[in-house]
């Protein structure tokens, strides 16, 4: 089952006010989506804990480096190529982690798309460097997913903040229950709520 953007739109509105909410100040937001495969998740890792901005600033470098982002390519850099491709260590390693992953066949990326999504994402936490944000972002996005809540994205929790005043982490994981099972979509309304209130768009 994957994000069927204007049926599920519908549905959705009728169902939550807070979402109807956002709807009725800024519209609809965007389809967001990526391409499946090894380069999204690899800009995925590269954007934990750093604004868009500064992320495909870094990707960019490192594609500019090495050509090719491929698990082979990723694998055959230095320490200190990273670093001058602004890649920090942890980050390094977490690419390391995941090209390895593929080159061994412990991660098949084409697979996930088919399985269960419980499994995709117990497949993607197990590389190092791979927790929640990262597999939701993935499989919400990359695989579109429907009914995904990336509860450790800042944007969404600062967004219902902004809209209820919520802050406790668990109320809005119970919030979110209520939007089931369009999770994914009401989670583009949040960050289209989070992005217009500060004049900014998503740079993909």
């Amino acid at each position: 089952m994957s994000l069927n953007y204007p049926n599920d739109l519908k549905k959705l509105l009728k169902t939550a006010p807070l979402i109807a909410e956002i709807h009725r100040e800024h519209g609809p937001p965007p389809s967001w989506s990526r391409p499946p495969g090894f380069t999204s998740l690899v800009k995925i890792i590269i954007e934990q804990q750093v604004s868009i901005s500064s992320a495909m600033a870094h990707y960019q470098r490192l594609s500019d480096y090495i050509g090719e982002v491929n698990p082979e390519n990723l694998l055959s850099l230095s320490d200190l190529e990273f670093r001058q491709c602004q890649i920090s260590r942890q980050k390094r390693n977490y690419l390391r982690a995941l090209s390895q992953a593929v080159v061994d066949r412990q991660l098949i990326i084409e697979e996930l798309a088919e399985i269960p999504e419980a499994e995709s994402k117990k497949r993607l936490i197990a590389i190092k460097g791979i927790g929640d944000w990262t597999a939701d972002i993935y499989l919400m996005l990359c695989l579109q997913k429907p009914d995904i809540f990336p509860i450790g994205d800042v944007a969404v929790r600062t967004a219902i903040k902004e809209l209820n005043g919520m802050d406790d982490p668990a109320e809005m994981i119970a919030l979110a229950e209520e939007w089931r099972p369009f999770r994914s979509l009401a989670t583009f309304y949040l960050w289209h709520s989070y992005l217009e209130k500060r004049g900014r768009k998503l740079p993909w």
